[in-house]
């Protein structure tokens, strides 16, 4: 086989993989999107890749772990069916069976997933049918041998291929997203509303964190490779296992208990020291407790498994919603309903306890058990049980990338031990004492602290530190300590030049 050969036969591939897999991401919009095959292959990449691996991911890529991992599967998806176009120009099953394999490995893993519906494997049905049809046609249109016009014949029907492939994606991908809007929720207003957020330091000095972080700029980490859509007027929140008195709740039914809002900070426990993945917002929700006390905990039990849409599951201590703390089951994010990307219709939010403990999203079931009977998906893989989350702090400006002008300079940042409280902030400049940072405003111990320190710099290179104590006096440890199995620890440094 000349190399026009192979050429026109990995573009058959290649075209005939486009138009499928466009085909089975509209299929999968109208029924399940997260079984679109390239999202479901993916979905199971995360699942069996290991937790080192996964860490230096977070680490590494930050937000672009995941369309890192969707771009490697698709263009390993291209690859092979540019190997089933060239076989095809040979023989058409050998092509067929390339492309048939690849499909079943995305029906599969569609069908693999905990919550799977015999509907998942529509999507890759319709990514082989139309795959192989297209394959079909254009292997027939450039069958040796190709001359001229037959070439122009097969660019043509290429483009035309490529062209309803784009339209069927855009269309499947505006299908997703207006399924993505919450717009016909109204929130219940809470028994004692909380007082207006305050103003917070970002008003006076550039580069801090917002005291309220926006729910569009809010931090998400989690194992979804696409934002999931649950439908609130069919979901149903059941609480279950060791407990008197079952039950399930409709939406409707949830939004007429009572509710309390809170302010609480979040953290993730892959989050680096001096890390991003932290935020400040105020929740809208139903305690766990009172959900509990109507379902009567029965003696022995230590754990509640939570468990989302999709099957995946958190373990939370019992005692998280028993000691006095607001653990919650939220509906509404900083005065809206959540929004889908943070767990709408309703997640998890513990106060002083790590995401991946309690912070489940796309909540479906609270089951009342013990450590030794259920694992979760995170304790599965070694993680810490228990989850609290540690002393930190973290400089936001002056940043180390660009270097600064001689004179008055404010360093600033933010402080978090939710459950604790932030009870003072300290810098050192150049390993020097530690001085005492100003705050700003204070919406108690669940939330975070900005902070603030004016510094008369010079010019020059200075290392900066920072350091954090709680309302009882706990230092936060200097101790580095990487983020797997319980969260990262030590005290950041950075580099800043002046003039």
């Amino acid at each position: 086989m000349n190399r026009h050969s192979l050429a026109l036969g990995a573009a058959a591939g290649l075209v005939s993989a486009a138009a499928g897999l466009a085909a089975g991401h509209l299929v999968a919009a109208l029924t399940t999107p997260s079984a679109s095959p390239v999202l479901a292959v993916g979905s199971t990449v995360v699942d069996q890749t290991p937790t080192p691996l996964k860490q230096w991911a977070v680490e590494t890529l930050g937000n672009a772990d995941k369309p890192v991992l969707l771009g490697t599967v698709l263009v390993v998806t291209l690859l092979l069916a540019a190997v089933g176009g060239v076989l095809a120009r040979r023989s058409f099953p050998g092509g067929a069976a390339v492309v048939l394999v690849l499909v079943g490995a995305a029906g599969w893993a569609a069908l693999a997933r905990p919550a799977a519906r015999p509907v998942d494997v529509l999507p890759s049905l319709a990514t082989a049918v139309v795959a192989l049809v297209v394959l079909r046609r254009l292997t027939t249109v450039a069958s040796p041998p190709v001359d001229a016009g037959g070439r122009r014949r097969f660019l043509r029907l290429s483009g035309a291929v490529l062209g309803v492939a784009a339209l069927a994606g855009v269309l499947g991908q505006w299908v997703v997203q207006r399924a993505r809007e919450v717009t016909d929720v109204v929130l219940p207003r809470p028994r004692s509303p909380l007082p207006p957020v305050r103003r917070g330091l970002e008003a006076q000095f550039r580069g801090i964190t917002p005291f309220q972080v926006a729910n569009e700029d809010f931090y998400r980490v989690d194992v979804n490779l696409t934002t999931p859509v649950v439908d609130h007027d069919s979901w149903t929140l059941r609480i279950d296992g060791m407990v008197d008195r079952p039950y399930e709740l409709t939406f409707a039914e949830l939004l007429d208990l009572p509710m309390i809002e809170r302010d609480i900070t979040m953290a993730c426990v892959s989050n680096e020291v001096g890390g991003p993945y932290v935020g400040g917002a105020r929740w809208l929700g139903v305690r766990v407790a009172d959900l509990l006390e109507r379902a009567g905990v029965q003696d022995g039990a230590d754990q509640i498994l939570s468990t989302a849409f999709d099957g995946f599951t958190i373990s939370t201590p019992l005692t998280a919603a028993q000691d006095g703390r607001d653990m919650i089951v939220a509906v509404g994010m900083n005065g809206v309903p959540l929004p889908r990307a943070h767990g709408f219709p309703a997640r998890l939010i513990t106060p002083g306890l790590y995401g991946y403990v309690g912070g489940t999203k796309w909540l479906t079931r609270l089951t009342v058990t013990t450590y030794d009977r259920d694992q979760a998906y995170w304790t599965e893989r070694d993680w810490a049980i228990d989850g609290p989350i540690k002393i930190a702090s973290r400089i936001d400006t002056p940043g180390g990338a660009r270097p600064v002008e001689p004179g008055r300079v404010v360093v600033a940042g933010v402080a978090w031990a939710p459950g604790r409280g932030i009870g003072a902030v300290e810098v050192s400049i150049d390993d020097g004492p530690w001085q005492p940072a100003r705050f700003g405003p204070d919406a108690g111990i669940d939330y975070w602290r900005q902070w603030w320190l004016p510094w008369d710099a010079e010019p020059g290179r200075h290392s900066l530190r920072v350091r954090a104590r709680t309302v009882d006096g706990e230092l936060q440890t200097e101790e580095r300590a990487t983020p797997f199995p319980d969260g990262s620890s030590g005290l950041q440094q950075i580099v800043v030049r002046v003039g």
